[in-house]
């Protein structure tokens, strides 16, 4: 157990930490106990205390002497500025894990100044429901005991895989910007059942089960989306005629677009951080 007996101390206690928190507390993966946040809103500690029963602090320096394993959950904006409050009270030993948006493991490892590794990761909002697909990539400085230690904090609350940092950037345009690419389908979808006649609630349910029904048999049965496109599409069928539309619309290609943009984005506002 890579987290066993560690204390993680998140600098942040927004929506994002908060669905960490959660996931590692249900998943039984760490105890409540072990868990510490710091965060400039009172209420929101108070919140997250009153409901998950963990330690909070008002003060970032305390929280980071007393944690095994330090998480940034801080807008990008806010992450130097903390992290050069907290740099003399961090010590070898500790992991630090990032997950800002844009903000490097060079520019996080020079903020640091010192020998304390560095793990980026890129999560998404599906932590809210323990569902986050997460692509998580080391400093110069991290050994495998780091990642492993980061790699459990993630699948506490979805899937986490580990990638190049060279290649965060694709991450955000895929995974990071997608479940809004997905919400917009879900809602054409839906959309599309109420013109046919649905009841919005109907068509909504039928459309979000769909699509989660489709992305559990990738993930359990280990086919491609090819085939398994294939297992549903008879000859002279209502799915071939469906799919013969998106193609002529151009779904595929927009979809593709779309990742690529943003990506684009990313790696603009990475420059300029």
């Amino acid at each position: 157990m890579p987290l066993k007996g560690l204390k993680i101390g998140f600098l942040g206690g927004g929506a994002m930490a908060g669905a960490i928190i959660a996931g590692l507390v249900s998943s039984g993966a760490v105890s409540a106990g072990s868990l510490y946040v710091s965060d400039v809103n009172k209420e929101r500690l108070e919140h997250l205390k009153a409901s998950l029963n963990i330690n909070t602090l008002n003060d970032n320096r305390e929280l980071v002497s007393a944690a095994d394993v330090v998480i940034l959950a801080l807008k990008p904006a806010m992450v130097l500025p903390v992290v050069r409050e907290v740099g003399s009270s961090l010590k070898p030993g500790q992991t630090i894990i990032s997950i800002a948006a844009g903000v490097s493991t060079a520019v996080l490892e020079n903020a640091v100044g010192k020998d304390v590794p560095v793990i980026r990761v890129m999560p998404n909002t599906p932590a809210l429901v323990g569902e986050a697909a997460s692509a998580l990539c080391a400093g110069s400085g991290a050994v495998r005991a780091d990642m492993e230690r980061a790699l459990a904090v993630f699948n506490a609350v979805g899937r986490a895989v580990e990638v190049t940092e060279t290649l965060m950037d694709a991450v955000t345009g895929l995974s990071g910007s997608g479940p809004a690419y997905m919400f917009i389908m879900l809602e054409a979808l839906a959309d599309a059942g109420v013109r046919m006649g649905l009841p919005r609630e109907v068509a909504s349910v039928l459309g979000a089960q769909t699509m989660l029904g489709a992305a559990r048999m990738v993930l359990e049965s280990g086919r491609h989306p090819g085939q398994l496109k294939d297992m549903v599409t008879t000859p002279g069928g209502t799915t071939i005629e469906g799919l013969f539309s998106l193609e002529r619309d151009g779904v595929r290609g927009a979809l593709m677009k779309a990742v690529e943009v943003s990506a684009g984005k990313s790696r603009e506002i990475s420059k300029g951080i």
